[in-house]
């Protein structure tokens, strides 16, 4: 059984880190149907889904894997934390800077080449975002390795805070219905947040040094590739989506889609979460003779509490749909899909830790390019023909199918004792749960609110299976 204190910590961390990312993506859906409603077209919401998407894959190329190298290096025997910082600092501040120059120098012939040549300024305003973003990432990984989570939540927050602060000036307050005013928000609030966070992420010591950064490129590049294929398989959809999509109306689809994705982002939020808890915790207990142990009890947790948010949403849908506004319903149908691929993706990045931690990171290289062919191939091929139902399918296949490849292969090079049994009890009550539901949703002409009568009921029932079997309280909480 893995080690108590150990399960505390990594619970008490989630708690924390949780906190900024729960709270601050449930105020980002605030965003959601302000833009939905003050935006003039669905057109528009699909220009700050498409280029957004291009940030998110950007975000990934300029910090090249150097965040989870930090986390290594950092935590090594033999390395000095305060030069692996600096010299990661450095390192980033150097790209970022370069980066960011570069693209407002030329952003004209960059917007042209995105289909945005009458909106220069928008390539302008979102590659100084990205770099201040991707430049932030090593700080905000220090005050995790110092383990100050309540200093990152306040600073994470306090960037959402700003973001909707400006965001309801520009849009609601002043009138400005415009994509324009959306980008300026996000810089705004991404520099005060920079500015803010500096003071307590300086370098203090230590001195920068090359064969430290050298063995960190050569960790941390097939992490790039990694990165780049991941993301692209999680934003390829709304980048490629312009230029596939056969009908009049892409943008508009776009934003459609879009808009909906965002929906099925309770997910996404808890596997962030659990995410900038894991990770740290996962090198620093890499020494533990019962870290193997600690890592099936958090996989099993993990999946057992996705399954119980992935019902809730489906079986209050008629609820969530309330947050875009009635243009974008026609997409809803899509949500089950998106959320049963977060949660495909959330075991995947459990599963990956088997080659960070034997330093084997060439196979999240393979799998992921294995993904991004898939993904690619089902979006050329089904987009034209079926529109987003192929973009947001072609996510669930990926990941579906390499999330199976990481588990066969990663038991064969470093095996983890994961409680299969349990495991695949639970996903067939899920999917027995969904049966029942549907069923009366498809075959009786049951009303919005005893749909999800039923719906709580099954809720119900999935808590009461797990409160009497798994429910993981029960060891959290007892007395060492």
């Amino acid at each position: 059984m893995a080690n108590n204190s150990s399960m505390k910590n990594l619970a008490k961390d989630t708690a924390i880190y949780g906190l900024s990312s729960i709270i601050g993506k449930f105020l980002n859906y605030l965003l959601v149907p302000l833009y939905t409603y003050a935006l003039q077209r669905t057109a528009d919401y699909g220009i700050v889904t498409n280029l957004y998407a291009w940030t998110a894959l950007l975000l990934v190329i300029l910090t090249y894997g150097m965040e989870t190298g930090f986390f290594r290096f950092a935590n090594r025997e033999g390395y000095d934390s305060k030069q692996v910082y600096l010299t990661a600092f450095l390192t980033l501040l150097t790209t970022s800077t370069i980066f960011a120059v570069l693209c407002v120098i030329f952003q004209q012939p960059i917007a042209g080449a995105l289909g945005y040549a009458d909106h220069s300024e928008f390539i302008a305003m979102m590659a100084v975002t990205v770099s201040l973003d991707a430049f932030a990432s090593i700080p905000f990984a220090y005050l995790r390795f110092q383990k100050r989570p309540i200093r990152f939540a306040i600073l994470k927050l306090l960037f959402v805070i700003l973001n909707i602060a400006f965001n309801l000036l520009f849009l609601v307050v002043l009138g400005k219905n415009d994509v324009y005013y959306v980008f300026l928000s996000n810089i705004l609030a991404t520099a005060i947040q920079t500015l803010c966070l500096l003071p307590f992420t300086l370098p203090k010591g230590g001195r920068f040094s090359w064969p430290v950064l050298k063995e960190m490129l050569v960790y941390s590049l097939p992490l790039l590739v990694l990165g780049v294929a991941g993301i692209m398989n999680q934003t390829l959809d709304r980048i490629l989506f312009p230029y596939l999509y056969t009908g009049d109306d892409a943008q508009a689809q776009l934003g459609i889609y879009g808009a909906c994705f965002k929906v099925a982002m309770v997910m996404m939020m808890f596997t962030q979460a659990f995410r900038f808890a894991y990770e740290p915790f996962v090198f620093a207990k890499h020494k533990d003779r019962q870290s193997v142990e600690a890592y099936a009890d958090a996989m099993k947790y993990y999946i057992i509490f996705s399954y119980l948010i992935l019902l809730g949403v489906i079986f209050y849908l008629d609820i969530f749909r309330y947050i875009v506004s009635s243009a974008y319903w026609e997409g809803l149908k899509i949500v089950p899909v998106v959320l049963w691929t977060y949660v495909f993706q959330g075991v995947y990045f459990n599963l990956s830790f088997w080659y960070k931690l034997t330093d084997e990171t060439k196979w999240g290289a393979y799998f992921s390019l294995l993904g991004l062919i898939i993904t690619l191939v089902l979006q050329l091929v089904g987009v034209p023909r079926i529109g987003y139902w192929a973009s947001c399918g072609s996510s669930l296949v990926c990941y579906f199918c390499i999330m199976i490849l990481s588990y066969v292969i990663g038991q064969k090079k470093a095996p983890v004792p994961y409680d299969l049994r349990s495991i695949g009890g639970y996903t067939l009550l899920t999917i027995a749960l969904l049966g029942v539901y549907y069923a009366f949703r498809l075959m009786t002409p049951l009303g919005i609110w005893p749909l999800m009568g039923v719906g709580t009921v099954l809720i119900g029932i999935y808590l009461y299976i797990l409160t009497r079997k798994d429910f993981p309280l029960r060891a959290l909480l007892r007395r060492k």
